[in-house]
């Protein structure tokens, strides 16, 4: 059975079919982690942020507009996490290596972007999510406490 793939210019053509569902499944907004931290939040009474607001440079995941606190989410395969130190995937080893080079320096314009606008940025990995969701979510505390 041949595999017809509607793809743009960005990626490459999976060779496997499974590969490909896989990676699209992967969302950009309400992920799993989002969703874990959003309910953190609720559990600690804390309500007033936004998600993905499109008039805020980078676009952070969780915006306190009120304390200019930007906070993102990042996943640690997406994103490169230093501790977890992934290996690159197997096949289009070029592509994914560009990709991920990509990502982390769009990673770091943003956070300048933002100091540079007097935001406070804070980046939570995945890992530190899936961990101990509530720690996560007290480094988010501290943070809208120091703001006062």
């Amino acid at each position: 059975m041949p595999l017809n793939f509607i793809r743009d210019s960005r990626s490459p053509i999976p060779k496997n079919p499974i590969v490909s569902r896989v990676m699209g499944a992967n969302k950009a907004k309400d992920t799993k982690l989002e969703l874990k931290i959003q309910k953190a939040l609720r559990s600690l009474k804390i309500k007033s942020y936004k998600l993905h607001p499109s008039n805020i440079p980078g676009r952070p995941d969780i915006v306190f507009l009120k304390k200019k606190l930007a906070i993102f989410l990042h996943g640690c395969f997406w994103h490169r996490c230093p501790k977890c130190d992934l290996t690159l995937p197997k096949t289009n080893r070029a592509f994914w290596k560009k990709k991920f080079t990509r990502n982390q320096e769009r990673d770091k314009r943003k956070l300048r972007e933002l100091k540079r606008a007097g935001w406070k940025t804070l980046v939570i990995w995945e890992h530190e999510i899936k961990k101990d969701p509530a720690r996560a979510t007290q480094r988010v505390l501290k943070l809208l406490r120091s703001s006062q």
